[in-house]
């Protein structure tokens, strides 16, 4: 098979999205290479065409990317005309899997996407206007798919119901983790005990009950967030207590994880939330938000608190690190499902199913 594979996303600075897309391709370059061809395109800026070889450094794929100035604008306009084929300038394919900023036109091959949440959907006061208008329209063109996969079963059946695709044509693709977290390895100081939150600044990351948490537990934890700077309101993060850490490359990210006392996920909606598993590898107790969409990274090996209830958490927080021992352990053994490997043998196994 010759697998055209968009990684668009990755001309900008990696999240949660831009890392699910490079670890699956790396699952998907070991499980399938030498026998299948891995294309990974992208139309893309001149930022772009500097980040996306940094970002797939030592994969065995093909790179094929256009520079194109102004190219988000190109991108949704290509999706929105529906011509040219994207064949135009790869040649042929058999299969063609679009990820998160475009759905590009194709004459032949299977279609496929993922979906990583519906969030611009259920709650579009939780994002920016480009971020629905982008994912509105994509959406709308899962139905075309003849391969749509979901990083956890919540998603999976979120799509199913609220999108009206096939259930047979849903494949739950749970996220890797890299192997940057692990228990063993340098643990970083911030000059006292600490919880740590992992996310990008934006209002559905819920932040704010941290914030309230961390006054009521006055001067036991100082409470560290680590993120990329996002978007809308901010809870007040200049408090003391507070350390802002920015956006940790995974090496310095791990060392965090494993200097901290607990890690907390307080966030309303995810599509699956690794930063659970993430934590749990490098061998930290964790405190997850109660919505079920953070169910499967959960597991039974976190504590879970009302993401409305800042006294909850509080609780929580106490009796994750009181109860630290178990939880790690617990956390080490779910945490050994989630591997990039897993990950491309599902859609290499889902592709040839299809074919």
């Amino acid at each position: 098979m010759r697998i055209a594979f968009d990684v668009s996303p990755l001309s900008h600075e990696p999240a949660g999205i831009g890392n699910y897309i490079r670890g699956s391709l790396a699952g998907l370059a070991e499980v399938a290479r030498p026998e299948h061809e891995i294309v990974a395109f992208a139309p893309t800026s001149p930022e772009g065409k500097r980040r996306i070889p940094l970002a797939l450094s030592g994969l065995d794929v093909q790179l094929e990317l256009r520079l194109l100035p102004f190219a988000h604008y190109w991108r949704q306009a290509w999706s929105r005309l529906g011509r040219p084929g994207v064949e135009r300038f790869l040649g042929s394919i058999d299969v063609l899997h679009y990820t998160d900023w475009m759905f590009p036109p194709q004459r032949g091959g299977l279609r496929s996407t993922m979906i990583h949440d519906l969030v611009p959907l259920h709650h579009r006061e939780w994002v920016a206007p480009r971020t629905y208008s982008m994912h509105s329209a994509k959406y709308r063109d899962a139905s075309n798919c003849d391969t749509v996969f979901v990083n956890s079963a919540f998603t999976g059946n979120d799509v199913a119901k609220t999108l009206g695709v096939d259930p047979s044509r849903i494949h739950v693709a749970e996220p890797g983790i890299g192997p940057a977290f692990a228990v063993d390895g340098a643990r970083a100081d911030l000059g006292g005990e600490y919880v740590l939150t992992v996310a990008t600044l934006e209002p559905r990351k819920n932040l704010g009950v941290l914030v309230e948490a961390s006054r009521l537990l006055g001067d036991r934890y100082k409470l560290a967030v680590a993120g990329a700077k996002g978007w809308g309101e901010q809870p007040q993060l200049d408090a003391p207590q507070i350390v802002r850490l920015g956006r940790p490359s995974d090496t310095e990210l791990a060392a965090l994880y494993r200097g901290a006392s607990v890690v907390a996920y307080p966030s309303r909606f995810e599509g699956f939330g690794i930063p659970i598993v993430e934590a749990m590898a490098s061998g930290v107790p964790v405190v997850a938000s109660s919505h079920p969409s953070l169910d499967e990274a959960s597991g039974d090996a976190a504590l879970r608190a009302d993401p409305n209830d800042p006294q909850a958490w509080a609780n929580a927080l106490i009796e994750a690190d009181e109860r630290r021992d178990e939880l790690v352990s617990r956390g080490l053994e779910h945490a050994r499902r989630f591997t990039w490997r897993r990950v491309g043998a599902i859609m290499l196994d889902a592709w040839q199913a299809a074919a």
